[in-house]
């Protein structure tokens, strides 16, 4: 589904990834760790097509197309979801409005027959369900007054509703309590663990692959995929550090 070589980049001239290959297949659920600085959120951004992130080199194939052809709604219309470390406010605009044009605008993109507002509303309430989010706040403005862990639910919620191919989230655990980290991971598992999804999960920390089973586990130091294996690695990561498991050359690399 994904298959990245080589891959390399630069922020304001600045080197980040430093020649990253990395392959995902449908039906499999990655995990990427790795310290601070080490490119994981440069990674997903670069993926998702924000502004300033310059490919220099490699290359990234997404369902057989190169994705660095495409623009950032393009990538989104093809499939690919990019969840937030922190997702952002909208002021004024309704969740339900923008999920609605958001999936409608995907669909025209695809040849596909838009929802009517009855069909949409029940698309909502289904996948609100499932994150355990009340339909009061979905009539709220995006994000505005939501709590941490409801702003992760709410973007669930999101990607429920657009029905990616290849989910990928960057820190989703990220300000997330216990209960509040368990309604996600349930989230995502009932929305993307299926044969034909994959998702790439960006994380600091094991906890959230205690409810989130990964097939396999990558650490990123340095720019590079430094070390693959499976689940037990978070474990050793945990259990150890970065330092001890790969050695401080590795890390500081």
């Amino acid at each position: 589904m994904l298959t990245i070589e080589n891959l390399t980049n630069e922020i304001d001239g600045k080197a980040i990834l430093k020649g990253l290959s990395l392959s995902i297949n449908a039906g499999e659920i990655h995990a990427i760790m790795g310290p601070n600085g080490a490119g994981k959120s440069t990674l997903a951004y670069t993926l998702g097509g924000r502004p300033n992130y310059e490919v220099t080199g490699g290359t990234a194939s997404f369902d057989g197309v190169n994705l660095f052809s495409l623009d950032p709604h393009e990538r989104a219309a093809a499939g690919l979801f990019l969840g937030f470390q922190y997702p952002v406010e909208i002021p004024g605009v309704s969740n339900l409005q923008f999920l609605r044009e958001s999936l409608n605008s995907q669909k025209r993109a695809r040849g596909e027959k838009e929802l009517n507002g009855g069909e949409f509303i029940r698309l909502a309430k289904e996948k609100a369900a499932l994150l355990g989010l009340d339909m009061d706040m979905l009539k709220r403005p995006v994000n505005v007054g939501f709590s941490g862990g409801e702003k992760k639910r709410a973007e669930m919620v999101q990607m429920g509703i657009l029905d990616p191919k290849l989910a990928i989230l960057d820190e989703t655990d990220s300000g997330l309590d216990i209960d509040a980290l368990k309604v996600v991971g349930a989230g995502i598992n009932a929305i993307m663990r299926k044969p034909d999804k994959a998702v790439l999960l960006i994380t600091h920390y094991q906890r959230l692959l205690d409810y989130v089973k990964p097939d396999f586990v990558h650490v990123l130091a340095g720019g590079r995929i430094v070390k693959s294996g499976g689940p037990e690695l978070a474990l050793d990561l945990e259990r150890e550090g970065y330092a001890e498991v790969l050695g401080a050359e590795v890390v500081t690399a």
